[in-house]
């Protein structure tokens, strides 16, 4: 199977790098207290040993995925800034309630982060795949639950 490259932003990319260096702070401390259990225990069926393995290998999974993604990550340089791509801040009008709102566009790992006051809208999402290779000006119609929202591309960054 060939995995794609994962598209981030430079902070995107240094927050996966800062929660990895945290992941492995939290699986040193999930080791010792594994192997204070192990020592420290009598009998191997004890549920606190048995949850101590299962956090520790929740933490190791965690830290492979988040391995994979860095070495996969390839960091977005600049973008045309005439069409909406991954990293873009949008200013949109939303033409349903006549009101503006910005959003940032990013790969699905660094999607739901509020930095400041501009949300990080995944490129998976129907908003991003539907704000993905527009221009300034276009209109993007998003279907959310049974409605359909209307939002006009007002400044690309």
């Amino acid at each position: 199977m060939v995995r794609s490259n994962v598209r981030l932003t430079k902070e995107g990319f240094e927050r996966l790098k800062a929660t990895l260096q945290q992941e492995y702070r939290r699986l040193e401390e999930a080791t010792k207290i594994l192997q204070d259990l192990t020592g420290t225990s009598d009998d191997y069926d004890d549920s606190g040993l048995e949850d101590a393995k299962q956090e520790k290998a929740r933490i190791e999974n965690r830290i492979d995925e988040l391995e994979t993604q860095l070495d996969r990550a390839e960091i977005i340089s600049e973008n045309d800034p005439n069409r909406v791509d991954l990293g873009n801040l949008v200013e949109l009008r939303d033409l349903d309630a006549d009101r503006l709102m910005k959003v940032q566009v990013v790969a699905p790992v660094e999607a739901g982060v509020l930095e400041g006051d501009v949300p990080k809208v995944s490129d998976e999402s129907p908003l991003g795949r539907a704000l993905l290779g527009r221009r300034l000006d276009d209109e993007v119609t998003v279907a959310m639950g049974d409605k359909k929202r209307r939002y006009q591309v007002v400044a690309i960054d």
